[in-house]
């Protein structure tokens, strides 16, 4: 959720922190792994849940997207990553719009909110 208001709030001030951590730290191999992992536990972690398809749905195009990141060539990820950090202002918006519906989403299939 303070991903998706972070990119609603102040799109381009939080691509430029995350452009900078990138230069300060280029190994981004260690963090797509765990966005692979952590898919995985998505897929596992919300079995029997409402909305269990877009938790698996979701689950696997983050398995997807770290495996890629981390099997890709060098050039081929830097590619990947320059042109998801040079999008317009509106598109890191419909994003962050999209990060708080799955967030609400996952709260509310957890019973976490909206239940009487």
């Amino acid at each position: 959720m303070a991903d998706g208001v972070a990119l609603l709030v102040a799109p381009r001030h939080v691509m430029r922190y995350a452009e900078d951590m990138l230069a300060l730290s280029p190994n981004i191999r260690v963090w797509e792994g765990m966005a692979a992992v952590l898919g995985v536990c998505l897929v596992a972690g919300t079995r029997g849940l409402r909305y269990e398809w877009l938790w698996g749905v979701t689950g696997l195009a983050m398995i997807i997207k770290g495996a890629v990141l981390l099997m890709a060539p060098t050039r081929w990820r830097e590619r990947m990553l320059g042109w998801c950090l040079r999008r317009e202002n509106v598109d890191y918006r419909f994003w962050g719009i999209g990060l708080c519906t799955l967030a609400l989403l996952l709260l509310q299939a957890a019973g976490w909110i909206g239940t009487e």
